[in-house]
Order: C-alpha cells, then structure tokens, then sequence
C-alpha cells in the first residue's frame, strides 16, 4: 500500500483521554459525552458514529461496569473507567468488561486505590502500543507487497489490499482471542478466592 504513515496517521491511534483531559470537578452525563465526543471524534470511521450515548452509559452504570455514580455526577475515576470501557469495547464482549474491571472497581470503592496512577501506566503502555503498531503495520505491508509482486495481474493495488485487510484481522483475531483467554483466568482466579 502506498504512503503507510498517511494511512496510519489517519487512524488517529493518539486519541487517549488523558489526565490532562479530565476535569478537577464531577460532570453531568451530557458533559461526559461531550468530553468524549471532542477527544475521539477524529477516530471515528463516519460522522454518524456515535462515541458515547446517555444510552451507553447508563447500560454500562446497570452492567455494573463501573462503581456507581453520585448525584449523577460523575467522577475523575469514572471518567478514566469509561475511557478503558470505550477502548475495550472494540474487541471483548461488555460481559467480558464487567469481568475484568469487577476487582478494580471495587478495589476503587473498598480499598482507596489509586486509579490515576494505574490508569497513567495504561497511557504510558498504548503510547508504546502505537508504536508497536505502526512498525507491525509496516512490516506486513512490506511482506504483502513481496508476496503480490509476483503475480500477473492487473488488480495488484487491489489485492495488495484485500491480503492487508487478510493479515489485520487475522492479527486483531489473535489478539482478542488471547485477551478473552486471560479474561477466563481473571474469572477463574476470582472464582477460586470465593470458595
């Protein structure tokens, strides 16, 4: 595929709700959209995708995937939750979600943790997952545009793009596969201090 940095700088991989981002004071739910909306616009494939609805927060608030909110203000915490929440979303079930943001949560309400130190460690890892990307992103199109070369047909540009969309899914596979593998070990861990 030609210009690759143009093709990935379009995916606006960057767009992290960071510390920075999220206010000192509680927000209302629609100031919460709106926060999402400015900060992720950019990385929606369509102007009518939507990045969060007052229906999406409020199935997530009943799924429990968050501690629960007060005076329907919501919090820095709540905010960085729903930020890991509107990223995890892409790729594992909202049962998936819950599971794996179950502890943390009430870690958050029990135990005094820290979520801003854990969640900096978390935008200081997708800044290096960006990089990561954008060098595997390369390394394909190389390897796809080694395979194609050799066939004779007219419709090269076209088949260098169906093997990319070929590899990404396969690669994205991989990944939630092996994500949902270690949201069956937190299930299992949790279900093992149960007893």
């Amino acid at each position: 595929m030609n210009n690759m940095e143009h093709f990935i700088d379009n995916m606006h991989l960057d767009s992290q709700l960071t510390l920075e981002d999220i206010p000192d004071l509680n927000l209302y739910m629609d100031q919460v959209i709106q926060l999402f909306e400015n900060k992720f616009a950019a990385s929606k494939r369509n102007d009518d995708e939507k990045v969060l609805t007052k229906t999406m927060i409020n199935n997530y608030a009943k799924g429990k995937l968050f501690f629960p909110v007060k005076n329907k203000k919501y919090s820095r915490e709540h905010l960085m939750l729903i930020s890991m929440i509107y990223q995890m979303k892409g790729a594992l079930s909202i049962n998936d979600v819950k599971q794996t943001l179950e502890k943390l949560n009430e870690n958050i309400t029990d135990k005094a943790f820290n979520l801003q130190d854990f969640y900096d460690c978390y935008l200081k890892l997708d800044r290096d997952n960006v990089d990561q990307f954008s060098k595997a992103v390369h390394q394909h199109s190389d390897a796809v545009h080694e395979k194609v070369k050799h066939l004779d047909d007219d419709d090269k540009k076209y088949l260098e793009q169906l093997l990319m969309v070929a590899v990404m899914t396969n690669m994205s596979n991989y990944y939630r596969r092996a994500a949902e593998k270690m949201v069956d070990a937190i299930g299992k861990e949790e279900k093992g201090h149960q007893k």
